[in-house]
C-alpha cells in the first residue's frame, strides 16, 4: 500500500516565503511624524504663553509673602475693576459703530469693482487695498500728525481760513478719530475678501437673472448677497476680533492726546499698562485672560448665527 504525497496546492503554501506585514501603529506614527514641527511651534507660541498667563493670573505679588497663590481673587477684582468695565464698553461702542460702517464701505466698493461698469477698475482696487499695506503705527503716526491742531492739517486749516475746526483728538471725538484711522486701513482687505467671493459665483446666475429681466439692485439682492454671506460672516469676526484687540492706534496718539486716551482706554492697552508700568503681572494676565474669553464668546455667537442662516 503506497502513501500518497500531500496536495499540490498544500505544498505550495508551505514552500511559499511568509511575508513580513508591518504593524499598523508604525503607520499611524507616520502621519504625527509630519505634524511634529508644526506641533512644537504651536505649542512653544501659543499653548506655552496661554498656560503661563493662566498660572500667572492665580498669583499675587504681595509685599508680605512675595508671590502668593490667591485663586481666583484677580477674576474677581476684574470683574468688579471700573477701569476694566469702562474700556470694555469703550470697545464695545467702537464695535458697534465702526464695523457695520467698515464693512458696509468695503462691501459697495467691491460690489462696484465687481459690476464691470467702473472705468479703471483694477487701478481702484489696488488704489484701495494699498492702505492695508501700511504698517500701523506709520498710519496711526500719518492720522495723527493730520489731526494736529498745532502742526497738522487741522491747525493748517484753522490758520489759513480763520476758523477754527473741531479737535479730532478731544476726548468726544477721538474715539471716532481712531475709527477712521482703522476703517482706512481695513477697507482694501475686506473689499478683498467680498471681491474674491464675487468673482467664484457661476456666470449662468447672471444669464438667468437677464432673461427674467432683473435689474442690477436685483442681482445684488437676490444673488450676490447670498452668494458671499460666507465671506460676510468671515469678515465679521475678524473685525470683532480686531476690535476687541485694540491697542496700536490708541497707544501711539497717547502721546498726542494724553487727556483723551488714559492707560485703560482699551482692554489691551489696560492690560499692558498694569503689567509694564504698574508691575502688576498677575492682574493683567487675568485681565487678559477675561477678555480672550469675551472675545471668543461673542465670536462664536456670530460665527453660530451666521451658519445658521446658511441652512
Amino acid at each position: 500500500m503506497t502513501v500518497s504525497s500531500p496536495p499540490a496546492v498544500a505544498r505550495v503554501a508551505a514552500d511559499a516565503p511568509k511575508v513580513k506585514r508591518k504593524p499598523r501603529f508604525r503607520n499611524s506614527w507616520t502621519g504625527w511624524g509630519f505634524l511634529a514641527p508644526f506641533m512644537i511651534v504651536f505649542a512653544l507660541v501659543f499653548l506655552a504663553p496661554i498656560v503661563y498667563s493662566l498660572w500667572l493670573s492665580l498669583f499675587r505679588n504681595q509685599l508680605v509673602g512675595g508671590n502668593a497663590f490667591v485663586g481666583l481673587d484677580n477674576y474677581v477684582r476684574a470683574f468688579s475693576d471700573p477701569q476694566f468695565w469702562g474700556s470694555l464698553f469703550r470697545v464695545t461702542l467702537f464695535l458697534a459703530v465702526q464695523v457695520p460702517v467698515m464693512l458696509f464701505l468695503a462691501l459697495l466698493v467691491a460690489l462696484a469693482i465687481d459690476s464691470g461698469r467702473l472705468y479703471g477698475r483694477s487701478f481702484f482696487r489696488i488704489a484701495i487695498f494699498l492702505p492695508y499695506a501700511v504698517p500701523a503705527v506709520v498710519a496711526t503716526l500719518m492720522w495723527g500728525f493730520i489731526y494736529g491742531t498745532r502742526f497738522g492739517l487741522v491747525g493748517n486749516i484753522n490758520e489759513a481760513l480763520g476758523i477754527q475746526l473741531p479737535n479730532p483728538l478731544s476726548p468726544d471725538l477721538v474715539l471716532a478719530s481712531i475709527g477712521n484711522i482703522v476703517t482706512w486701513e481695513f477697507i482694501g482687505y475686506n473689499m478683498l475678501i467680498f471681491y474674491s467671493a464675487l468673482r467664484v459665483i457661476p456666470t449662468s446666475l447672471y444669464e438667468a437673472a437677464e432673461i427674467d429681466g432683473a435689474g442690477q439692485f436685483r442681482v445684488i439682492r437676490a444673488i450676490k448677497l447670498p452668494a458671499i454671506r460666507g465671506a460676510l460672516v468671515i469678515a465679521t469676526i475678524f473685525s470683532i476680533i480686531g476690535s476687541f484687540q485694540l491697542f496700536n492706534e490708541p497707544s501711539i496718539l497717547q502721546s498726542l492726546a494724553p487727556n483723551a486716551i488714559s492707560t485703560s482706554f482699551t482692554p489691551n492697552l489696560y492690560a499692558y499698562s498694569l503689567s509694564f508700568s504698574g508691575q502688576q503681572y498677575n492682574y493683567s494676565a487675568a485681565v487678559a485672560i477675561v477678555m480672550g474669553l469675551i472675545t471668543m464668546l461673542i465670536a462664536y455667537v456670530v460665527q453660530l448665527r451666521g451658519m445658521r442662516k446658511d441652512g
